[in-house]
């Protein structure tokens, strides 16, 4: 890459955000808490935040097949970096947004990353929105990450939202909220993997205020050794809508997971539907695999594989 960036840097960014070399297009790569290169495209400006550490992107209406990156890494110990992020998707659109952070500590104290991004879609526009978050090193320091998300649709969008975490974060807290007006629709769709001692809670407030607006809600999550999830969604219909939750866990050890999907109606036209599934891989799935020829712990894993993708 042409900015000075460590092996451990290019590695973070090819696991959070698929990233070999300089991305095309917008991107803004942020580490330990500064800027490291930021590109805007012609329909994509990126600009520094005034009142706030962050950015603000700012896609123009009709902006269709782009995509922005906007990477965050941390190498430095004892770090606690906040960012606030804004997205100012115009009418119109159709684009991808790749975002993401990894952390790499190597020391006894905790470093730490807190992502604040609010999304605003503009009127016939379809988002899509992946988020990775992955932790390394051999330190004893917790590696932390509390993102915030707040999404709000204008009538008819679309937003399509990949929550991912699957190893090596200590600690995680997520927040996300989100409006919806008329005939929008948000598809979220959680990955989460948590193993030792680690914890992640998940919380979500979703308001269905527009007719024929919808959201469905997917969380997959396998909980290992002695790790801990909360999995807290609440998705409330004030108009004539239509909500899906459901919640799949696969538990293993001493782990504890906890499933508490809510429903509010507020209309007597709104229809709102929540599941959870808590439980162990079933023995026969890990024998059939087995006859194939895979040992008990490659059995193991294709299924955890199957069925967190």
């Amino acid at each position: 890459m042409a900015v000075d960036l460590s092996p451990i840097d290019e590695n973070l960014l090819a696991e959070i955000a698929n990233i070999h070399g300089m991305p095309k297009g917008a991107f803004n790569i942020r580490r330990d808490g500064k800027l490291v290169e930021r590109h805007s495209s012609a329909n994509i400006e990126i600009a520094t935040k005034t009142d706030n550490p962050g950015i603000d992107i700012r896609i123009a209406p009709g902006t269709r097949g782009e995509t922005v990156y906007i990477p965050v890494i941390v190498t430095q110990a004892g770090l606690k970096d906040v960012v606030y992020n804004t997205f100012y998707i115009g009418e119109d659109c159709d684009v991808t947004i790749i975002a993401g952070c990894g952390i790499h500590n190597e020391s006894h104290e905790a470093s730490e990353h807190d992502g604040i991004h609010t999304f605003h879609c503009g009127k016939n526009s379809h988002v899509k929105y992946v988020e990775k978050h992955y932790g390394e090193g051999e330190g004893t320091g917790e590696r932390i990450l509390n993102p915030v998300t707040n999404v709000i649709l204008d009538e008819k969008a679309i937003c399509e939202m990949e929550m991912i975490q699957l190893r090596g974060v200590t600690s995680t807290v997520r927040d996300t909220n989100a409006t919806l007006a008329a005939k929008s629709k948000l598809i979220l769709t959680e990955k989460l993997l948590t193993h030792d001692d680690q914890m992640a809670t998940s919380n979500m407030k979703i308001e269905l205020n527009g007719d024929d607006a919808s959201v469905q809600v997917i969380s997959r999550s396998v909980a290992q050794d002695n790790s801990k999830q909360v999995f807290n969604p609440l998705v409330i219909g004030n108009a004539k809508c239509r909500g899906h939750v459901q919640c799949d866990a696969i538990i293993m050890g001493n782990a504890r997971v906890t499933a508490i999907p809510g429903i509010e109606a507020a209309s007597e036209d709104a229809m709102l539907v929540h599941e959870a599934a808590i439980g162990k891989i079933a023995g026969d799935q890990i024998t059939k695999l087995m006859t194939l020829g895979l040992t008990e712990e490659e059995a193991e894993q294709e299924i955890l594989e199957d069925f967190l993708n």
